[in-house]
């Protein structure tokens, strides 16, 4: 016959499964916390260990724009000194050209191209457009290398000549700003003229035509249309604009591949160092390739600055002052900060 078990002995072994399971149930606990703080590290480790390779790795193709004005990259180019520095990391370069600054941007602006050089305007508009854009150096190039120009028999005399007049010169360009600063300093309204929105190679066509009264342009254009056809000055960008040109890559490129964009900076500033030497032979090298005569280049190349310089606070200063200008005369949709898309890197 079984024997009952005592009240008290009962109730022990069931205080003791109880206790039993909360123990297992803490040990789970602990378990399942362990295992996953381990996930949380590794999933980290992990994503830290990508963010680095994306860093430190390569294009397979740095793809850059540029256009006839802009000499130091005609001349990279055609010495093909980028292509061997970025051989030895596996990337390959690709080179657009574009008639002015502002197509070359929104290019830009739709992935096609990682990094391009324009006047000062141009990056000012894609900014107030949207564009994912870095200003990564400057270029101090020359205000005696663009101006306003009109036929040599032409019967006007000074900027204040110019109200009621057509006037040629690439929207949002830095050409663009020299036409406000030269029209405000002669107390005129930017109002005061009829803009011809035209890019290079058809303004110089409307500039000879007579279809236009005046061109405002920029070297090498400016030089090739004053040796071809005597144009005469009303006034260059002295005391007016600082006609700086910068270097400018899209902002996932810089942030994807520094050490390819350092490669980059460092080849434009060996050649900028090599053409500011030696402007005869710049002249002779790029004349067949950009179509225009020898002797007009090296007119331009003389009236030039070169350098490949950071963005220090002083240029950033300058380069609003420019943007204000244009949103003040209603060219722009909105204000914006220039300091927003600056590179910090160092070159």
């Amino acid at each position: 016959m079984l024997t009952k078990f005592p009240q008290a002995l009962m109730l022990g072994i069931l205080r003791g499964i109880v206790q039993s399971f909360k123990l297992q149930r803490i040990r789970t606990k602990s378990l399942l916390f362990s295992v996953g703080l381990g996930l949380s590290l590794a999933i980290w480790a992990v994503s830290a260990m990508q963010t680095v390779a994306q860093n430190s790795a390569n294009p397979t193709v740095v793809r850059i724009g540029y256009q006839k004005a802009a000499t130091v990259l005609n001349a990279l180019k055609a010495r093909g000194e980028l292509e061997k520095a970025l051989a030895a990391s596996g990337s390959s370069v690709k080179w657009t050209e574009f008639p002015a600054g502002p197509p070359m941007l929104e290019a830009m602006n739709a992935g096609s191209i990682d990094f391009g050089y324009t006047g000062e305007a141009p990056p000012i508009f894609a900014q107030a457009a949207g564009t994912p854009l870095v200003y990564v150096a400057y270029d101090p190039w020359s205000p005696k290398a663009e101006a306003i120009i009109v036929p040599k028999d032409s019967p006007i005399k000074t900027v204040a000549d110019l109200k009621g007049k057509r006037v040629a010169f690439a929207k949002g360009s830095n050409t663009n700003y020299l036409v406000v600063k030269a029209l405000e300093k002669a107390g005129l309204k930017y109002s005061d003229i009829k803009p011809a929105f035209l890019a290079p190679a058809d303004a110089r066509a409307a500039f000879e035509g007579r279809n236009v009264d005046a061109w405002a342009i920029w070297d090498p254009y400016l030089a090739a249309v004053e040796q071809a056809t005597g144009a005469r000055t009303l006034t260059d960008a002295t005391g007016l604009a600082p006609n700086r040109g910068y270097y400018l890559a899209a902002k996932s490129f810089v942030e994807q591949y520094p050490s390819a964009l350092k490669t980059v900076l460092d080849r434009v500033s060996k050649v900028s160092d090599w053409a500011k030497q030696n402007p005869a032979q710049v002249a002779k090298f790029l004349a067949p390739q950009l179509g225009i005569d020898a002797a007009a280049l090296e007119v331009a190349e003389k009236r030039r600055e070169y350098g490949v310089l950071p963005i220090t606070s002083e240029i950033i200063a300058r380069q609003q002052q420019v943007a204000d200008t244009f949103y003040k005369i209603n060219l722009m949709p909105k204000e914006i900060k220039v300091q927003e898309i600056v590179w910090k890197g160092n070159l």
